[in-house]
């Protein structure tokens, strides 16, 4: 996909119809906050998977070489290579699915190839992150809440934000100063609010019912971005809570008081 005048990566995760975490996940070496008119971005297909940490599920592309998936990913070919050991690097095929483990992840035992599912034994959460100062004793985004699901790994391996449930009327809260980076509705998250804060920290508050903020205004800890919404699937008034640094999920409880 090119970037277009007035484009931002939420606009772009839009037109694309895939999620925004994927999207960055799929480019990144690009910097979301200098997009260039002309810029050609990867969008991730619905057989690439993208967990966090690697390694990925890779589809590959026309004229895609363990090189040029290598320099996209900031990984190395001769690590890709291990993780396909069944796969010639020479001989491979548009649409073929291969595994490209990242550079803190470790590469993957079996061969992976287009008719290769994406089964895997489950992943423990990520272990403790060493954060910076500014990152201290933030308020938590809603006043009367309960915590209905924990940040960390499900049943199946996949890691899961964390969920609160709240009450009618509810409005979530910015947890720190910082800057609205997206604004808007999502596919299966309803609408969204992405707040970056300083040291590359940046904060997602999903399944509101209306945004109470506009890309490019600058919030303070408290201000209010977002109206609850009541799940059609629990019936709760739940709100999707997500902490991130430079695109990595942090538990929130290593920074909420």
């Amino acid at each position: 996909m090119e970037v277009q005048r007035g484009d931002t990566l939420g606009k772009l995760a839009n037109r694309a119809n895939v999620p925004l975490e994927r999207l960055e996940r799929f480019n990144p070496g690009v910097n979301t906050r200098r997009l260039a008119v002309g810029q050609r971005l990867l969008i991730p297909t619905q057989q690439e998977r993208a967990p966090s940490g690697g390694p990925y599920r890779y589809q590959i592309r026309a004229g895609d070489t363990y090189s040029s998936i290598a320099r996209h990913f900031g990984t190395t070919s001769g690590r890709i290579q291990s993780a396909n050991a069944g796969t010639s690097p020479t001989a491979l095929r548009v649409g073929q699915i291969v595994s490209v483990p990242l550079s803190g992840s470790a590469p993957r035992s079996t061969p992976a190839s287009s008719s290769a599912s994406s089964s895997s034994s489950p992943t423990p959460p990520p272990a403790a992150t060493s954060l910076p100062a500014s990152a201290r004793r933030w308020p938590w985004p809603l006043e009367d809440y309960r915590v209905v699901r924990r940040f960390g790994t499900d049943s199946r391996g996949t890691l899961q934000p964390m969920l609160l449930a709240t009450q009618a009327g509810a409005r979530a809260k910015s947890v720190a100063p910082g800057e609205v980076r997206f604004a808007d509705g999502m596919r299966q998250l309803g609408e969204v609010v992405i707040v970056h804060h300083a040291d590359n920290l940046q904060t997602v508050y999903a399944l509101c019912s209306r945004t109470l903020v506009s890309v490019g205004q600058q919030v303070k800890a408290g201000d209010e971005l977002c109206e609850i919404g009541k799940s059609n699937d629990s019936q709760r008034y739940d709100l999707l809570f997500d902490l991130r640094q430079g695109g990595k999920p942090i538990d929130p409880r290593q920074v909420l008081r």
